[in-house]
């Protein structure tokens, strides 16, 4: 027997748990302590009332013969695909239901997704980059190369006659930057993919957090990028189901390489090795679209957005560069005195008691940026920018 000696190229652990366990000494050490934690992007308010209430009643669907669910589709409920058919069309995109499909969070499909694609395709990724890209294509064995997300161009890189790759991997709103393509950028990248043949595969993980008329909710959005996209979003940061587990990717059916249709693939994988997600979180996700439940997670939305607008303020006064912030959770900032990303983790660890992340756990591109997280109460952002 072998093993995948691929995982022998990966960090001995991954960010976020590099974070926690650094975190986690200090704070034995040092039990006085009131840390603020402002790190991974774990969301703080409660789920929406609409919410609640839909997934109690669904519990009570579960306690009655007569409404009882067992397996479910492992495409989805088709109320649920249905609910977000009717949700992209505000953005104007015509999905049919086939092409929508339920996951327990995008953080598995991004994963998983790579299983439709030969070993041989090189794989294209911003750097910096949410880890779980980069991760996972090497667990693979695929060969990754790097396209330069830097201060210079804000971050947001664009392809070039030079930029060669099988499968692009972009997230906009970014994790962990901040940054946003808007609608000419994208439409520049959806042309160089469909010319080349190439495929994006778009993370838009943040895409309530836009309120930029200019910057696309969903890739499909721009002409053409439903022969050459897929995309994937979570309920995660929506709507605060980090706990719940519920999210959705899109594959449009006239995705097409070497004759075989990658819609039909995905529908083969899904039904192979996934049992779907469970009832109860399908109908609190139902009505997250529902209009009572977009009011009321759009609500919440805002009070994160505020609690961005605290830092963008404090960081402003301070005359200290960062990014992101306004169609996004997220804060990147320059460590002060180019200081090393790590560096500025331990100094704010152990002066001022707030847990950060730093950029170089993103890529070699964020060794002087660190990122900082909206999520949290309103009253531990401001004391965190006064400390």
């Amino acid at each position: 027997m072998k093993a995948n000696t691929n995982y022998a190229k990966l960090e001995s652990s991954y960010l976020f748990a590099n974070i926690a366990h650094k975190v986690a000494e200090f704070q034995k050490e040092n039990p006085q302590a009131a840390v603020i934690r402002m790190g991974i992007g774990d969301v703080a308010l409660p789920l929406a009332p609409a919410v609640i209430e839909a997934m109690h009643k669904a519990g009570d669907d579960l306690s009655k013969k007569e409404t009882f669910h067992g397996y479910g589709p492992e495409q989805g409920y088709d109320f649920l695909r249905e609910a977000l058919r009717k949700y992209y069309g505000r953005h104007g995109v015509e999905l049919s239901m086939p092409e929508i499909f339920i996951s327990d969070g995008a953080k598995s499909d991004v994963g998983n997704i790579l299983d439709l694609f030969a070993l041989e395709n090189e794989v294209v990724v911003p750097d910096p980059v949410y880890p779980v890209y980069v991760d996972t294509n090497v667990m693979a064995g695929r060969k990754i190369t790097y396209m330069s997300a830097e201060e210079s161009n804000g971050f947001l890189p664009m392809p070039s006659r030079e930029t060669t790759g099988d499968i692009y991997y972009l997230c906009s709103p970014n994790n962990p930057t901040g940054a946003a393509y808007n609608r000419a950028q994208l439409t520049e990248w959806v042309d160089f993919a469909r010319e080349k043949g190439a495929l994006i595969l778009f993370d838009a993980a943040y895409e309530i957090f836009i309120d930029n008329p200019d910057i696309p909710h969903s890739i499909f959005e721009i002409p053409g990028a439903k022969d050459c996209a897929i995309e994937f979003c979570s309920l995660s940061k929506t709507a605060g189901f980090t706990g719940v587990r519920c999210g959705y990717t899109i594959v449009p059916e006239s995705l097409i390489f070497d004759g075989m249709s990658l819609n039909k693939m995905w529908v083969r994988g899904q039904t192979t090795k996934f049992n779907g997600v469970s009832y109860i979180s399908q109908r609190g996700a139902e009505a997250v679209f529902s209009e009572e439940g977009l009011a009321q997670v759009r609500e919440v939305i805002r009070y994160y957005k505020g609690n961005a607008m605290i830092m963008i303020k404090a960081f402003e006064e301070l005359g200290i560069t960062f990014f992101g912030g306004y169609c996004s959770p997220y804060i990147w900032l320059k460590c002060p005195r180019e200081m090393e990303s790590w560096d500025f983790f331990d100094l704010l660890l152990k002066k001022a008691y707030i847990v950060g992340t730093p950029g170089s756990g993103f890529g070699v591109n964020g060794r002087n940026f660190f990122r900082l997280s909206s999520f949290n109460s309103k009253e531990n952002t401001q004391e965190a920018m006064s400390r």
